[in-house]
């Protein structure tokens, strides 16, 4: 994972012990979360430690929907898209971490903060997007995210986000 999870709030012990998930594919995101076509941002979950970090995959097609209005001669994802492809890629951590009563329960945003985009992102663009738990109490949980194109930064924020019954 290529957020350090020692500038969080994460303990130690927490990382060493976190459990180990399988990649995640797009039916079991889709068996996590709601979200459905073209609001589904999310293709594929790797590295994902059950209650800790998980990275999320995009992979952005020219087809997308938002490209037709969104400087269509230049095609560009909208940064607050790439903003919730990471809450989509902490609700599915969340889900998968708090079991199958949880699955397809709504988790919505409370706060965005330090939200910053880097470098535009287009078509043919892979986007790696990196979540790590910073805490949670209760049905309330704070995420750091990076999303990345080949290694390179194009947006971060921390982000909270609250799970409905």
């Amino acid at each position: 994972m290529s957020i350090e999870t020692n500038k969080t709030n994460v303990a130690p012990q927490d990382q060493d012990s976190a459990i180990d998930l399988p990649v995640i594919d797009i039916e079991g995101i889709m068996s996590a979360i709601p979200h459905r076509y073209p609001f589904l941002l999310i293709d594929r979950m790797i590295n994902v430690k059950k209650g800790l970090s998980a990275t999320g995959i995009k992979n952005v097609s020219v087809n997308e929907n938002f490209f037709q209005g969104h400087f269509p001669s230049r095609p560009v994802m909208p940064g607050v898209l790439i903003i919730e492809a990471m809450a989509q890629t902490a609700a599915v951590l969340v889900v998968k971490t708090l079991g199958a009563e949880f699955e397809g329960k709504i988790v919505y945003f409370m706060t965005i903060e330090n939200a910053k985009f880097r470098r535009p992102v287009g078509p043919g663009d892979q986007l790696f997007i990196d979540v790590v738990k910073e805490r949670q109490r209760a049905n309330v949980w704070k995420f750091r995210g990076i999303a990345k194109v080949d290694g390179v930064s194009v947006a971060e924020a921390t982000f909270g986000a609250m799970i409905m019954g």
